[in-house]
């Protein structure tokens, strides 16, 4: 079934947006230890090849972090999902990359690449913007359960508060205390990827719809966000 897009890839807050983006000063900018931690624990969680992190410029999706396709910076905005998928309030799942499926953008560097998978769920920052997406892809056309649906959100959400928790660090001018916030994140996230290798290595793949499987993920999920509870906290009192 065909998601419905709106008319323009462009949305009506645009411009308040782009501000949003910017001012967490995170575009273009160098790889960062924690995101690659991030999109290597979805593409083990999802089974998928391809999982990344990404920013919707005005005129240019910038990867901020991208397993599974490494070397690619990012894509002209029309070329990528991602730039559409920022423009629904609800995660995104498609098996189709055809013009029928979106046709705000153009699917030649999907197709070109036999890719039929993309799942999405936005980053949304405090006022409500939609700066970009944390995404898995896959070659394999497949769609994702309600639990699935579910936890990509949870995931998004991760990221989405690091990306503040990145911005107060810059702004109390300790650059040091980004790196050990990270380097904890990093940890946990670590530990996150090894339970990830065990499920797989006993059952094949990982199934969120399984009871037990999914209990031991949400446990670590929970690891995380204490760490960023901790650490926005601390910040914030200085």
């Amino acid at each position: 079934m065909s998601l419905e897009f709106p008319k323009s890839l462009i949305p009506e807050n645009e411009a308040a947006r782009i501000r949003t983006l910017h001012h967490y000063r995170i575009v273009n900018t160098t790889a960062e230890p924690v995101f690659d931690d991030y999109v290597a624990w979805s593409a083990q969680l999802f089974n998928t090849p391809i999982s990344l992190i990404s920013l919707v410029d005005d005129d240019y999706v910038h990867f901020k972090a991208l397993t599974g396709a490494e070397g690619v910076p990012g894509l002209v905005r029309g070329d990528s999902m991602c730039s559409a998928a920022i423009l629904l309030d609800a995660p995104v799942v498609t098996g189709d990359y055809s013009a029928q499926s979106c046709n705000l953008i153009s699917t030649n560097v999907a197709q070109s690449l036999g890719l039929n998978f993309y799942a999405g769920s936005a980053l949304r920052m405090p006022d409500g913007s939609r700066i970009g997406m944390l995404a898995v892809i896959g070659r394999e056309a497949r769609g994702l359960s309600p639990v699935e649906t579910s936890m990509l959100s949870e995931l998004a959400g991760l990221v989405s508060r690091t990306i503040e928790l990145r911005l107060a660090y810059l702004d109390s001018q300790k650059p040091d205390t980004w790196e050990a916030a990270q380097q904890e994140l990093a940890e946990n996230l670590d530990e996150n990827a090894a339970l990830a290798r065990y499920i797989t290595s006993r059952n094949g793949r990982i199934d969120l719809d399984d009871d037990e499987v999914l209990a031991l993920v949400q446990r670590r999920l929970k690891s995380v966000t204490k760490v960023l509870d901790r650490r926005i906290a601390e910040v914030a009192v200085g």
